[in-house]
């Protein structure tokens, strides 16, 4: 399971140009799955997520959660995190979970997100889908279960 994380000051998604998601100061997470990935890795990156420590404290220092400031979360399905580019010009997904497992498994994440009391906000799985955000730092960072 992997995820691209970004410290946001807002972001929203929109499919056919009607707002699915959208959340004010939190993370924006690009979430994606391959073959394996089960429960341990979304317990694993959900804890993980809401307790990393990258928002500034008074003094500038990146020493609060998500959990401190109180953000909320924008997550988007991407399984094109899973696009393998080393050969050739066009990506191969072959490592990306096939759709009707990696929802499956998208929702039980972000289940598991909102059981620490945070607002998940979410785009549509598998749709086209346009993402506007204002990276708060920048802070971007990729997380991995395995």
């Amino acid at each position: 399971m992997r995820v691209l994380l970004q410290r946001v000051k807002e972001a929203k998604v929109t499919v056919e140009k009607e707002i699915t998601g959208e959340i004010r100061q939190g993370l924006l997470l690009l979430v994606g799955f391959t073959e394996g990935d089960d429960e341990k890795d979304l317990d694993y990156l959900a804890d993980k997520i809401v307790h990393l420590r990258i928002f500034e404290d008074e003094e500038g220092k990146m020493n609060r959660s998500l959990l401190d400031v109180g953000g909320a979360i924008l997550s988007v399905s991407q399984f094109t995190l899973y696009g393998d580019c080393r050969k050739g010009r066009r990506p191969n997904f072959m490592a990306a979970l096939r759709p009707d497992q990696a929802n499956i498994l998208y929702e039980r994440f972000n289940e598991k997100l909102r059981s620490y009391g945070v607002q998940v906000e979410t785009g549509v799985f598998g749709a086209m889908m346009e993402v506007h955000l204002i990276n708060d730092g920048p802070v971007t960072l990729m997380l991995e279960s395995k």
